[in-house]
């Protein structure tokens, strides 16, 4: 079977992105560095800068590998979890909670889970954050239907990822880099190429940001603004969820 069809169904999709990302947890860093030539981070404190973040706030990130919004969110609130499907993903992120220096602010508590059955209350949270993780998900309506539920009336959802270009050519460009370099990379470090041809693929199914700030809009998020980063090729999602208490 094709990665193409592999991923072309919910189901498909949900098995083959849980072999990928315990596939690949342990270069995960290095592979989202390398392919936003080194800008990641900066992109992510970005993300935590737009999250107006107050020492009250309980943050989830979804998502969450190996903990880079978790982290970086951490001084600015009370309590922050970082969920991801992937256990692999989890211990790294746990990982770094006791391998760097003793810090003041409260060390995130992270735990394996699916983003479309969050294991908490209903309004558990004021802020979720998520980075490429909305792209990812099988059923990307249940995903914001569950992040609804757990956040706060008036909380925030902010969510990074890749974009999929309205310009047919710049789309088409975009792909195709992304498929080489991912295919080079895939066959060096894991003897498969498809391995990383894998972001490019989901890309061609992703309605894009345009598309994603509609549907956040659809299930009860307001003041939706789209961000561009990189030229467009990605963006940052930032929303709040309606004030209504059901």
């Amino acid at each position: 079977m094709t990665l193409r069809a592999a991923i072309s169904t919910p189901e498909g999709k949900r098995r083959y992105v849980r072999r990928l990302f315990a596939t690949i947890a342990d270069r995960y860093d290095f592979i989202t560095r390398f392919l936003s030539y080194g800008q990641d981070r900066r992109w992510k404190r970005r993300l935590i800068r737009l999250a107006a973040l107050t020492p009250a706030d309980r943050v989830l990130d979804l998502a969450c590998g190996t903990g880079d919004l978790a982290f970086g969110a951490a001084p600015y609130v009370s309590h922050v979890v970082g969920l991801d499907v992937t256990f692999r993903m989890v211990q790294l992120a746990a990982r770094r909670s006791t391998a760097g220096p003793p810090s003041a602010a409260p060390a995130p508590h992270f735990l394996t889970g699916d983003m479309l059955a969050l294991p908490f209350p209903e309004a558990s949270f004021d802020v979720v954050t998520t980075g490429y993780g909305l792209r990812n998900v099988p059923d990307l309506d249940r995903a914001l239907l569950e992040i609804r539920r757990v956040l706060v009336p008036g909380g925030r959802l902010l969510s990074l990822d890749f974009n999929r270009p309205r310009n047919q050519l710049v789309r088409a460009g975009y792909l195709t880099y992304l498929t080489v370099v991912g295919s080079t990379l895939g066959l060096a470090l894991h003897g498969d190429p498809d391995t990383y041809r894998y972001i490019p693929e989901s890309i061609r199914n992703y309605p894009g940001a345009e598309g994603v700030g509609r549907l956040m809009e659809r299930y009860g998020f307001t003041g939706v603004r789209v961000l561009p980063v990189l030229g467009g090729l990605m963006a940052i999602h930032v929303a709040g969820r309606d004030r209504r208490s059901a």
